[in-house]
C-alpha cells in the first residue's frame, strides 16, 4: 500500500477517535426523569457536563492526602436539569459498584458530580472520571460513614427511582 494512502487512513483514524473521545458518554442519567431526547435517559459527555453550572469546593476527602480541590456539577443542578422525581439516587460506577443516594442530597451547596480534583482530568485509576464528593469540611453533618458511602467514584449511571 502506498505511503501517501497509509497516511491519509491513518489521519482519518486519528479523527474519528478524536471526535469519538470528545463526544463519548460519560454520565447516562436514566428513570423518573423528564424532558430528555431518549425516553428516561440522557447520556451526557465530558463537554455537555462542563456545559451545566460548574461549583468547586476544596475538601479533605477520608482517600486522599491533604486538601483537594474539587470541580463539577452540583448534583442539585443536574438532577434539576434532567427533572428528576424525589426519591432515590442509583449511583453505580463502571464497575457495577451501586449506592443510593436519596434526592434530599441533592441541595445546593451540597455534592457536586466531580470531573476535576485539583485542576486535572480524573483517570480511572484515580478515582475518575467522575466522583460524587460531598463538601466534608463545610458541613459537619456529611463527616459520617453514613455520607462517605455515598461518595461514589468512577461513576457512570444514576438511575432516579421515585418514591
Amino acid at each position: 500500500m502506498p505511503l501517501a494512502r497509509l497516511f491519509c487512513i491513518a489521519s482519518v483514524m486519528s479523527l474519528c477517535f478524536a471526535t469519538t473521545s470528545a463526544a463519548e458518554t460519560i454520565l447516562t442519567v436514566s428513570g423518573d426523569i423528564k424532558g430528555s431526547t431518549t425516553p428516561s435517559q440522557w447520556s451526557f459527555s465530558a463537554d455537555d457536563l462542563r456545559e451545566l453550572p460548574q461549583e468547586s469546593f476544596q475538601t479533605n476527602t477520608i482517600w486522599t492526602d491533604g486538601q483537594q480541590t474539587f470541580v463539577g456539577v452540583s448534583l442539585h443542578s443536574l438532577m434539576q436539569y434532567v427533572g428528576a422525581s424525589e426519591g432515590m439516587l442509583r449511583a453505580t460506577a463502571i464497575n457495577d459498584y451501586a449506592v443510593s443516594i436519596p434526592t434530599t442530597d441533592a441541595i445546593p451547596s451540597g455534592p457536586i458530580v466531580a470531573y476535576l480534583r485539583n485542576g486535572e482530568e480524573m483517570s480511572l485509576r484515580d478515582k475518575g472520571p467522575l466522583w460524587i464528593v460531598y463538601p466534608f469540611e463545610s458541613n459537619p453533618r456529611y463527616n459520617t460513614e453514613e455520607y462517605y458511602s455515598r461518595s461514589i467514584w468512577q461513576l457512570n449511571r444514576i438511575e432516579v427511582v421515585s418514591e
